[in-house]
Order: structure tokens, then C-alpha cells, then sequence
């Protein structure tokens, strides 16, 4: 197959890489396991017979066909034909206690993927290929430049590791950039409400539009938090922070924190 450009197609060639890739994520004989993008198969063979269930999810046409073709005399394969971010997970997957999701996804889709998996229920585990940088990010140690609204927003959530770097030479046609696997293990329970996880993500966001000004006065002047100076001078009584560090100083926790006394402020 020719890798279709528009659809950010890189297909990993490498039989060692697609047997490690395999062997990261825990899949019980039990589990319906969600392959994102399997492309010509390279990581499917490894995956086939390990799961009662095996979801293929495939947007292009021509691929979709094929894994058609190749699964037709097996009970234990779904091949979906679609666009992962149209796809209505909760019709396809029941207990999503026994779901793990893998993939070599498109790298100019990755963060609309991530937050689409985020969304509850969750996967119990999450096993995606993404571009170095991104990988990165998403483990960055408080107080670096790479941390942000990316990392926060995950690791609030769950727990994020990069266990894998993947060369660019491993794929064909190859990238422009280097890549890496990425494990994410959701929190069980969530330590959120899916209303708290949104707002959550609202400061998250503002902060980090701001990230070289003080927290104060993000809280002070954003449009989306505009906090009084009673309520600031309050959080930073109650929680002994000095809110003239900068929003890169503070650790999911703390934003998890900060985001339900914001929420107190604003909207009791």
C-alpha cells in the first residue's frame, strides 16, 4: 500500500518494534482490545487471538477493505470502517473496565485522540505511538519549558509513561520526526467529576495561555477566571502558595486544587 499523505499515514515496518509494541500493554484473554489506525496489519498479527475481541478502526478505504478481506472467517475481529473522532465508543464497548486501546495514530490528530480517550468511561489502559515531542510533553517534570496544559490535563487524570523511543527510520514513508510509545493507565476511580475535569481543563488552559506571568494575576485578569482580590488573597491563605510563581511551578495536584477553589469563587 501506498501511505496516503492527507491521512498522516506512516506505516511501521520494523517486526521487532511491532512484537515490543505489543507486549507493553496488559491484555487479559478476557479484554476487547481497540486497535486505532491499523493500517496493512503491522501491529494486528501480533494482537490477533490475544483478547476475546479485537476492534479494528480503520478510515481509509482501501486499508478498511483489505482488514475486511482478512478478518472475514474470524468471529473475534470487528472491523470498523470510520473515523475514530465520529465514533461513538460507548455503542461498540460495554465494560470498559476490560478496553485497552493501541495505535500508531496520526501524529496531526494526536491531541484530539487523547482527549476523545479521556473522556468517560475510560479505557483501562491506553497504548498510542505519537511524535517524540508530544511524548515529551506529556511526562514533563514540573518547572520545564515542556510542561503545560497537555501535561497537566492527562496526568490529572491518570498516569502517563513514555516507555519507548521509536527512530524515524522504523517507518515507511519515513517521517519528518521521531517518535515514541506512550502508556497511559486512567485513574480508577476518576478523581474528578467529568464537570470538574472540564473546568479543570478551562484553567489549565488560561494559565498556560499566560504561562510567563505570575498565577495572580492570571487569576486577576484572564478573561475566564477574572477573580476578585479577596478570593486570590484567600486561596493563597488557605493553601500557602506564592502566587507570584509562574503556572509552570505547579504540579497537577495543585492545579486539581486550585481549580476547585476557582470554582468556588466564581459560581457559589
Amino acid at each position: 500500500m501506498r501511505a496516503k499523505k492527507s491521512l498522516g499515514q506512516n506505516f511501521l515496518l520494523d517486526a521487532n518494534l511491532q512484537r515490543a509494541i505489543v507486549r507493553v500493554p496488559d491484555i487479559r484473554q478476557s479484554d476487547t482490545v481497540m486497535e486505532i489506525g491499523p493500517g496493512t496489519g503491522a501491529l494486528t498479527n501480533h494482537l490477533l487471538g490475544r483478547s476475546e475481541r479485537l476492534i479494528l478502526v480503520e478510515l481509509d478505504d482501501e486499508l478498511a477493505k483489505s482488514l475486511q478481506t482478512f478478518s472475514q472467517n474470524r468471529e473475534d475481529v470487528d472491523v470498523i470502517h470510520e473515523d475514530f473522532l465520529r465514533l461513538d465508543l460507548s455503542q461498540l464497548v460495554e465494560d470498559f473496565s476490560k478496553l485497552v486501546v493501541i495505535g500508531n495514530i496520526p501524529y496531526n490528530i494526536t491531541a484530539p485522540i487523547i482527549f476523545k480517550l479521556m473522556n468517560c468511561p475510560r479505557p483501562r489502559e491506553i497504548v498510542l505511538m505519537v511524535q517524540r515531542e508530544v511524548a515529551e510533553r506529556l511526562i514533563a517534570e514540573v518547572g520545564t519549558s515542556q510542561y503545560g496544559a497537555l501535561s497537566v490535563g492527562l496526568r490529572a487524570v491518570a498516569e502517563v509513561e513514555k516507555v519507548l523511543n521509536v527512530p524515524r527510520r522504523a517507518f515507511r514513508p519515513v517521517p519528518r520526526v521521531d517518535s515514541a510509545l506512550v502508556r497511559i493507565r486512567p485513574f480508577d476511580p476518576p478523581p474528578m467529576t467529568p464537570q470538574d475535569e472540564k473546568f479543570l481543563r478551562v484553567v489549565t488552559r488560561s494559565v498556560f495561555q499566560w504561562r510567563r506571568k505570575q498565577i495572580q494575576k492570571i487569576l486577576r485578569d484572564h478573561h475566564d477566571l477574572k477573580l476578585p482580590k479577596d478570593a486570590i488573597e484567600e486561596i493563597s491563605r488557605n493553601t500557602g502558595w506564592d502566587l507570584s510563581r509562574r503556572p509552570e511551578t505547579f504540579a497537577p495536584s495543585d492545579f486539581i486544587q486550585l481549580a476547585f477553589m476557582i470554582q468556588k469563587f466564581l459560581f457559589t
